[in-house]
């Protein structure tokens, strides 16, 4: 018969006992939280033996890694269970007190979890025109039927999957890497432990129900912003997209959001016939500017105009404009959709694979890094520095450095680096012309000059340090969007490298190549071309669907739509852990430079 725990088990000491070996004991109940674990058989031999001295039962099978906050709670709750069974003389519920933490853990990762898939699903829902309109939905006018062979339906295809018709209710992954460990390269997780979350986004398309008119829609398309590669290649396939759903009233804006108020600027009608061929050209058929009025003057434009969805074709600024449009548009309980493309040469929106002129960018700045190459190659001593755009991001940079295969160094705001001094940029290119006889270095155009505030970034879950240094004296001025007007890191470089080999007694040839405006002002590649004709036809098939407030775009190779609001938080960057960047950083062979 089992013995009384009171006098055999006397009350123990207040702290948690160390994980060791076990004092002897006559007995302990099989009763209680010790037998949710253990057979009963289990419990009376060890009952009536002393515990062995390798007890199985009392080693932990691993440890859990813990988030500061779930530790605590978990030590709490492993201290009141085991002091508790201390002094009942049950040392089984010590056994209970370690699986109760593994439990707690796995409650509250994943609990966790839920409440990030929770705020996830909230923060990407789309907003739409029915969140302030009673509208019910009509059966869509877009149709391919037209260009369709009447076959099909003897083979007993439906009409559906001949018009490619996409069913509300489907998403995509925005991200499919499973990252087992935060210190995986680019590795991106929501808590310690890197738990599996899926992030579903809305996958772009037409939908089979709409909540338009066609031939009630006046629609209006207007580019904002810097040029880009590709700006008359979205507006065709918007106004291609918007006759197929049988809109007649179709205009642009003439230069950005400046042609909704600058008195003498009238809008443009667009058809078919007239934007046919604007494609074949660089540039934007409707031109563009950086800047504008108020929202509230703009919006009342829009208003007189009787304008019933407003296409916009820009970057972040642009973005930000047209998401503050939106809100005024829901304020005033308008039935306008508000829909974005996403232009920048930079890439430097977040959650996007990448914009629409990047790729023809990056082509561009390749053959001027070509150039360079074969400058520095045929001269004595030469030194080939080519400055490439990226206001604050160095993308353009390392894609064209990757490509090319040719950069020696690749300086992008992302990645702190001195040139003078040891470990600096300038004794480098001295060890290149003494191994080499020549080098290119590749230089975004805000490398060594925006400070990178320490702060946790939503785009890679790390925390940016402050840049090491700020080569360059800021002015402090700024353009019409806003944007900090940058110093001329490339003419600075160009100037730095040759007095230092003059200073050293070196010779040294340099050649100083900047394409700046000749990497956007081209036509779009066949890349770049596919991407304005997929996302133009979605920004459609968005507004029909009665969106608002989002842009089109491509994640993890697919086409979805994105809330304004979640990709206007900040620039993306290149991130510094990324495989991408370690792969740049394989193929120029440079070191660190600080």
């Amino acid at each position: 018969m089992c013995c009384s725990p009171a006098s055999l088990c006397p009350p123990g000491p207040t702290t948690t006992p160390p994980l060791r070996r076990p004092p002897r004991a006559r007995c302990v109940e099989g009763r209680g939280a010790a037998s949710e674990y253990h057979s009963a058989a289990t419990t009376r031999s060890l009952c009536s033996t002393p515990f062995p001295h390798r007890s199985p039962v009392l080693r932990p099978r691993r440890r859990i890694p813990a988030s500061p906050s779930s530790a605590r709670v978990a030590a709490a709750l492993v201290h009141t269970a085991s002091v508790a069974a201390f002094n009942k003389g049950s040392n089984f519920i010590r056994l209970f007190s370690f699986k109760c933490q593994r439990v707690h853990l796995q409650e509250n990762k994943k609990a966790c979890s839920t409440k990030f898939q929770e705020d996830w699903d909230k923060r990407f829902n789309l907003p739409r025109i029915t969140d302030i309109y009673d509208l019910k939905p009509r059966p869509t006018t877009f149709s391919l039927k037209k260009n369709r062979s009447p076959a099909g339906d003897e083979n007993g295809t439906p009409m559906d999957k001949w018009n490619g018709y996409v069913n509300s209710d489907d998403r995509a992954l925005l991200k499919v890497i499973k990252y087992s460990s935060p210190n995986s390269a680019g590795a991106e997780c929501i808590d310690p432990d890197c738990s599996w979350v899926e992030q579903w986004v809305h996958r772009a398309g037409p939908r089979k129900e709409i909540y338009y008119e066609p031939e009630e829609v006046k629609a209006a398309i207007v580019t904002c912003g810097g040029l880009c590669p590709g700006l008359n290649d979205v507006i065709r396939q918007i106004v291609f997209t918007l006759e197929t759903y049988g809109v007649k009233n179709i205009v642009g804006i003439p230069f950005g959001y400046r042609g909704f108020f600058e008195k003498g600027l009238k809008e443009m009608p667009l058809s078919r016939h007239l934007v046919e061929n604007i494609n074949l050209a660089g540039g934007s058929f409707l031109g563009v500017s950086r800047g504008g009025a108020k929202t509230s003057e703009i919006v009342d434009s829009i208003q007189a105009r009787r304008i019933d969805m407003l296409f916009v074709l820009g970057g972040n600024g642009t973005h930000a404009g047209a998401n503050a449009i939106h809100e005024e548009c829901r304020k005033r309980k308008l039935k306008v959709s508000v829909v974005a493309v996403p232009k920048t040469i930079d890439n430097d929106i977040l959650l996007m694979d990448k914009t629409f002129g990047f790729d023809t960018a990056v082509e561009e700045a390749q053959r001027a890094i070509n150039s360079a190459y074969i400058e520095a190659r045929s001269a004595y001593h030469g030194i080939g520095l080519v400055k490439l755009m990226g206001r604050s991001s160095g993308f353009i940079a390392m894609h064209a450095s990757l490509s090319s295969g040719q950069v020696d160094v690749c300086l992008i705001p992302e990645v702190p680096f001195t040139l003078d001094g040891e470990y600096g940029v300038l004794r480098h290119l001295e060890h290149l012309l003494k191994t080499k006889g020549f080098c290119v270095v590749c230089v975004a155009e805000a490398a060594g000059q925006i400070q990178l505030e320490a702060r946790e970034s939503r785009a890679y879950d790390l925390v940016i340090l402050r840049s090491l240094q700020e080569l360059l004296q800021k002015s402090g001025a700024t353009d019409a969007s806003g944007n900090v007007i940058l110093s001329d890191i490339g003419v600075h470089m160009q100037q730095k490298i040759k007095m230092h080999f003059k200073d050293i007694g070196v010779p040294a040839d340099v050649k100083y190549i900047d394409p700046t405006y000749m990497v956007r002002a081209c036509r779009a590649n066949a890349s770049d071309a596919i991407l304005c004709t997929v996302l133009g036809q979605n920004a459609v098939h968005g507004a029909f669907a009665g969106f608002s407030g989002i842009t089109s775009c491509i994640c993890n190779t697919h086409y979805v739509y994105l809330p304004i609001t979640e990709v206007i938080t900040a620039p993306k960057r290149v991130n510094p852990n990324s495989r991408m960047w370690h792969r740049c950083l394989t193929s120029t062979g440079q070191p660190d430079f600080h």
